[in-house]
């Protein structure tokens, strides 16, 4: 329900009563993941999705049921054979939801919660998604520094040994699902992160979501195309920095959609500011004195995305380039280049889609492929090891 922060924060500022509706799992092909949530008022208003609209009628009227008994309660919906037009996913997945009036103690760490994820403050919001009735719906509040607010309602060990599973995932940036067995009050968990939610016997599955600050994407060269590439970073959700050497190109008013623009030898601020294994690098800056030192650099760093424009010819001079700087094959190997996915672009703004579409790609699995006669599962997540899976 972090996605939501900024509009629950504000209801929760002006006092109003909600409940809210949260994907706890998924099977077989669903719209929303885990942590996906929809929040409805007293006054009937409503805000999110769990499903894309397939079950959002349904979760509407659960939702104010909760708000009516104060009472949290866990439904599936999936979908129907006998009849396609009754209430399910006709998509062929499943969805678990659990839908929890939001009062008491649960509304005074959500506060907290809320507020660290608009802030963009590392957090993990641990909430009971399986188990005793009287528990479900109890939420953890668990920071980097291992503080935490609010409590699962059990033994004092169980919200130790439950904080402990939350940070980890915290860590590494993953929102998923653990499961606590029987013995988790004496400190002996058993511990999944497959996001489906399997149920432990006599034990509790917890769906721990991570806030942690969004990835960033670095455009180097302040072109037209940087331009439209900055504007699709920042609707994919990036902290998008353009960087180029010439103080006349790089400049607010060219990009205003970008959160920095830098004025300094690409890498040279690359060293400077480092990367992470969620780091997007796009190198449009056609430009061998400028590429050639960049991506010698980056293709030794960790980053998600690694991608260069220019011809196939000009890769293939880069490329030599690269080599007699050392650059080895299997760095070579990371290189996105010619970037971008065949669309037949032109316009910067068909570029930029076609940059970003290769971005979603790689951080999914995705082939890039047409749906159309492909057999390939719809919503999956790359099994990339260290790379956080997305919130």
């Amino acid at each position: 329900m972090l996605d939501l922060a900024g509009e629950l924060r504000g209801w929760i500022e002006e006092g109003r009563e909600f409940a809210v509706a949260t994907v706890v799992a998924v099977g077989g092909s669903a719209p929303r993941g885990p942590g996906a949530a929809l929040a409805v008022d007293s006054a009937g208003t409503v805000i999110g999705s769990v499903s894309g609209g397939c079950v959002e009628g349904a979760v509407y009227d659960l939702c104010l049921e909760a708000l009516r008994t104060g009472q949290s309660v866990r439904e599936r919906f999936g979908y129907s054979d006998e009849d396609a037009f009754a209430v399910g996913l006709t998509c062929g997945g499943t969805i678990d939801l659990l839908i929890t009036p939001v009062t008491g103690q649960t509304r005074t760490v959500l506060a907290s919660a809320l507020s660290a994820a608009a802030g963009h403050e590392p957090a993990a919001l641990a909430l009971v998604a399986r188990g005793p009735a009287e528990l479900l719906g109890r939420v953890l509040l668990v920071r980097p520094d291992g503080t935490c607010e609010g409590g699962l309602g059990g033994h004092p060990d169980l919200d130790r040994v439950a904080a402990a599973e939350a940070r980890a995932l915290l860590e590494a940036g993953r929102t998923g699902t653990v499961d606590l067995s029987a013995s988790a009050a004496r400190g002996e968990p058993r511990r999944t992160e497959s996001g489906g939610g399997a149920h432990c016997p006599g034990g509790l599955t917890l769906l721990v979501e991570s806030n942690v600050p969004p990835p960033r994407m670095i455009v180097f060269g302040a072109v037209d195309f940087a331009v439209a590439l900055a504007r699709a970073g920042k609707f994919l959700g990036y902290h998008v920095t353009v960087c180029d050497a010439r103080p006349v190109f790089a400049t607010h008013d060219r990009f205003p959609e970008a959160d920095e623009v830098v004025v300094d030898w690409p890498d040279r601020y690359l060293r400077r500011t480092g990367t992470d294994a969620r780091t997007v690098l796009c190198v449009l800056t056609h430009d061998a004195k400028f590429d050639v030192p960049l991506l010698t650099a980056a293709l030794r760093m960790p980053a998600a995305y690694i991608g260069a424009m220019g011809s196939r010819r000009t890769h293939e001079d880069r490329a030599r380039r690269l080599r007699s700087e050392g650059v080895s094959e299997r760095e070579l190997a990371r290189l996105r280049s010619p970037i971008g996915l065949d669309l037949g672009a032109r316009t910067p703004e068909e570029t930029a889609l076609s940059i970003a579409a290769e971005i979603v790609a790689v951080r999914r699995g995705g082939t890039g492929a047409p749906l159309t006669g492909s057999n390939t599962p719809i919503h999956r997540d790359a099994a990339v090891p260290g790379r956080p899976a997305a919130a």
